[in-house]
């Protein structure tokens, strides 16, 4: 028995270290191809160690597109994402889960609702707004909406703190406190996991963002890391230049790496808390 159960283990972990080979090896393709040369990757595509060391791509990248422009105002967007979305969704759930609001159970409904209607759909109307109001070319299309939080977020967060007692805020509204002080001094440090989870995930939705900006942002002084790739990519035309797209890429990767890196345990409590509460 122990010796099936031996072997079961060892084809299990066979399994897992191929199918993690097979995860990780296009970034680290990318990674490689980045320290080529634009000849080298055109020439001897299968060829995947170079053969010289080469920082060159790094810095046309930065050169041709200036990508500090692109990481600031993506920076600027990131900013916005994970601190007014996150407080404004959870001040949101917060009346929904502890306040005696009149037909809170309907209102919820009707905004959980809103998530049935398409982007699509809206699209159109939205920029007709935004254009009427001067505002595309700009960042704030992509700001403005953060001040008014995230449905999704909102009944997260609501599932959530239908578990913290009551008791705690009937305490609390006899001693005095009001709704407000109630939120910040007791509800947040009690939803520090789920908080920290969608502060985690705001922030790679928001950096990885490409469809949103591509809409709105169309000058160069306001485009995004994502959409200054993109350019980076249409302006070679074969692939002498493939390598300083690679370099951009990987440029761009660099946070989304140190962010699953440091946060993991941030990704596997949503889990857990998703699995839990909902």
């Amino acid at each position: 028995m122990n010796k099936k159960i031996s072997i079961g283990l060892a084809l299990s972990y066979l399994l897992l270290i191929v199918i993690s080979i097979t995860t990780i090896f296009p970034y680290i393709w990318m990674v490689l191809s980045s320290f080529k040369s634009g000849i080298d990757i055109s020439t001897h595509p299968k060829q995947i160690i170079p053969k010289t060391i080469n920082f060159s791509s790094y810095v046309d990248a930065f050169r041709r597109l200036n990508l500090w422009i692109g990481i600031k105002n993506t920076l600027i967007i990131v900013l916005f994402s994970t601190t007014i979305s996150p407080f404004v969704s959870a001040l949101g759930a917060f009346a929904f889960s502890k306040l005696a609001l009149p037909r809170k159970r309907l209102l919820l409904l009707i905004l959980l609702s809103s998530m049935m209607v398409p982007y699509a759909a809206l699209m159109l109307p939205q920029f007709q707004i935004w254009q009427k109001l001067n505002l595309v070319g700009t960042l704030w299309p992509l700001i403005i909406p953060c001040f008014f939080g995230s449905v999704l977020m909102m009944f997260f967060f609501t599932q959530y703190m239908n578990g913290v007692p009551t008791e705690l805020f009937e305490a609390a509204t006899i001693d005095g406190a009001g709704y407000f002080r109630q939120f910040i001094e007791i509800m947040i440090p009690l939803i520090k996991p789920a908080l920290s989870a969608q502060i985690v995930f705001s922030f790679v939705g928001a950096w990885n963002d490409y469809f949103i900006p591509s809409i709105y942002l169309n000058k160069l002084e306001v485009r995004t890391l994502q959409l200054q790739l993109l350019s980076l990519q249409q302006q070679q035309n074969n692939l002498i230049d493939m390598n300083i797209v690679m370099a951009g890429s990987v440029i761009s990767s660099i946070p989304m790496l140190i962010v699953f890196i440091l946060c993991q345990k941030f990704f596997i409590e949503s889990l857990a808390i998703t699995g839990i509460k909902g």
